[in-house]
């Protein structure tokens, strides 16, 4: 049922896509077949192997909105934000005219994280999230309304990572390994706007490939809601925090590179934010290190 729900709004897109104005050829189908493939595919991989694990329920909604610090939404609207790229730039190699392809890139995006809040909504764990909703609407939107309107992303949403200790205290919540750690511990990841000045001012000399990054982070965050946790093991206590920073990066985008190949290489690197030094303040307190 969910997979059918994704399946039928793919297909109200690509119905979208293929009004007379627009350029139908075999890499569209390639795109649109990879696109049913593999979202069609990890959908129902997921409803058959995740969440056979837990036990079903009617659906329903599930106020998470005031978890893990807000880390988890902005990692609703980061994976939004970078899927309808990846999309926009599937069907710009697939000569679809730039408005359609933005709208449909941006559209395939939400509509899959969409089929994955369904399928929350079954789980007597979960539940369907408006908050996570909003988020990926966020995401999506940030991508559609600076592709229209610059047609480029002069702000871009970026991930940072570095290890913690804090997975392990609590590995069964947080990760056990790098992959799950990667995912699931909040205090290793953090999320930036990274905005370039250059591009907002063609004339100037300022390099637009400089980036600013404006960055959020959590620390000693070991349960969703409660932000104090006593170790059972150590009996040390831990007091959850918010974090900011700001910190410089690089839009790989905009590298003045000729090579064509080249410029294809390094745009991917824009989903990362580079370690760097950063200034960032942690409850109220200003340090200075590497974020």
């Amino acid at each position: 049922m969910k997979v059918l729900l994704f399946c039928l709004f793919f297909v109200a897109f690509n119905s979208f896509a293929q009004q007379p104005d627009s350029s139908w050829n075999k890499r569209s189908y390639w795109v649109a077949g990879t696109n049913l493939a593999v979202g069609g595919g990890s959908v129902a991989l997921l409803s058959a192997v995740w969440y056979k694990e837990y036990p079903k329920s009617d659906f329903h909604f599930f106020d998470d909105s005031k978890e893990w610090m807000y880390m988890d939404k902005c990692g609703h609207a980061f994976t939004a934000y970078r899927l309808s790229m990846m999309e926009y730039s599937a069907w710009r190699w697939a000569r679809m005219p730039r408005k359609k392809a933005v709208w449909l890139s941006g559209g395939i995006a939400w509509t899959y994280q969409l089929s994955v809040e369904i399928l929350d909504g079954f789980s007597a764990e979960w539940g369907f999230s408006v908050a996570d909703l909003t988020a990926n609407t966020v995401g999506s939107a940030l991508f559609i309304g600076q592709q229209l309107g610059w047609d480029e992303q002069r702000v871009q949403i970026k991930f940072g990572y570095k290890p913690s200790p804090y997975a392990a205290i609590r590995p069964d919540a947080l990760g056990s390994n790098f992959p799950q750690r990667l995912l699931k511990d909040y205090n290793a990841q953090s999320y930036w706007l990274c905005v370039a000045p250059g591009t907002f001012f063609k004339e100037s000399r300022f390099p637009k490939w400089i980036q600013i990054g404006f960055g959020y982070s959590a620390d000693a965050k070991l349960r969703g809601y409660d932000n104090v946790y006593t170790d059972a093991n150590t009996g040390k206590t831990y007091y959850a925090k918010q974090e900011y920073a700001i910190s410089l990066d690089i839009d790989w985008a905009q590298i003045p590179v000729k090579k064509t190949w080249v410029r294809k290489i390094l745009k991917p690197l824009n989903t990362i934010k580079i370690p760097f030094p950063a200034v960032f303040w942690r409850n109220g307190v200003c340090y200075v290190g590497m974020f």
